[in-house]
């Protein structure tokens, strides 16, 4: 074969291994990409029992507003006008419609299928009734001419005390007896489609602003009452 013949077929044979080799990490980088992407976005999704659990966590807040509540109406100070209402409203909208809500229809009716926590599940049952019978004495008594009247007043401070002293074991008992015993009685494909409903319902109750619109209402309420600065709670020693 000729030299000039030879070279050329060296520099086909070299360029065509060179744009193949490209094609390949250029296929192989895309496909670590996608890999990535997908890692990302299954890291960003909040499962079924860590949504409810922060829940939890904008509950107690909300139970911290009321301890305040609670202590300056009992201490005769002022309550600034409609923080009561706007933390009652919280509990009444975001805890007892939604947050209970999916409790009570889907993971307390699973426990009672297969017999499990069964007397558990029904003292959290008659807790959550408790706590709405409670939450409607507060936003009936929550006015500021109500909160003047001593026979009123006395009403709230004692269903105030009374929410706080249940719901305290109440979310405490859930995070750790009930919702790890949840997870064993679903399957895997039953738990990410659960997942997926919580979120619908979430929006479609709350719009878009979601469980994020909430943190920012109970925020608005602790700054109002001048506990939002956490290290304000920090003890000296």
């Amino acid at each position: 074969m000729h030299s000039t013949a030879l070279l050329s077929r060296k520099k086909f044979i070299h360029s065509a291994l060179k744009t193949a080799s490209g094609l390949f990490f250029a296929g192989t980088a895309a496909s670590m990409f996608l890999h990535c992407t997908k890692n990302e976005k299954k890291e960003e999704e909040i499962s079924p029992l860590e949504d409810l659990m922060r829940e939890h966590g904008l509950l107690k807040r909300v139970m911290l507003c009321y301890d305040e509540i609670r202590a300056r109406l009992e201490n005769k100070r002022n309550v600034p006008s409609g923080e009561l209402a706007d933390s009652a409203s919280i509990i009444r909208n975001f805890i007892e419609n939604y947050h209970e809500k999916l409790e009570e229809d889907h993971l307390f009716p699973r426990f009672k299928k297969a017999g499990k926590l069964v007397d558990l599940v029904d003292v959290l049952l008659s807790q959550h009734k408790a706590g709405r019978a409670l939450t409607g004495v507060i936003i009936d008594n929550s006015s500021r001419k109500a909160l003047g009247d001593a026979g009123k007043r006395a009403k709230v401070i004692t269903a105030l005390r009374q929410f706080n002293r249940m719901y305290g074991p109440h979310q405490a008992r859930e995070d750790t007896v009930l919702f790890p015993a949840f997870r064993i009685l679903v399957t895997p494909k039953e738990y990410d489609a659960l997942g997926e409903e919580f979120e619908e319902h979430e929006h479609k109750l709350l719009g878009k602003e979601g469980f994020e619109g909430m943190v920012d209402k109970v925020t608005a309420v602790e700054k109002t009452l001048g506990i939002y600065d956490l290290a304000q709670f920090t003890p000296r020693v």
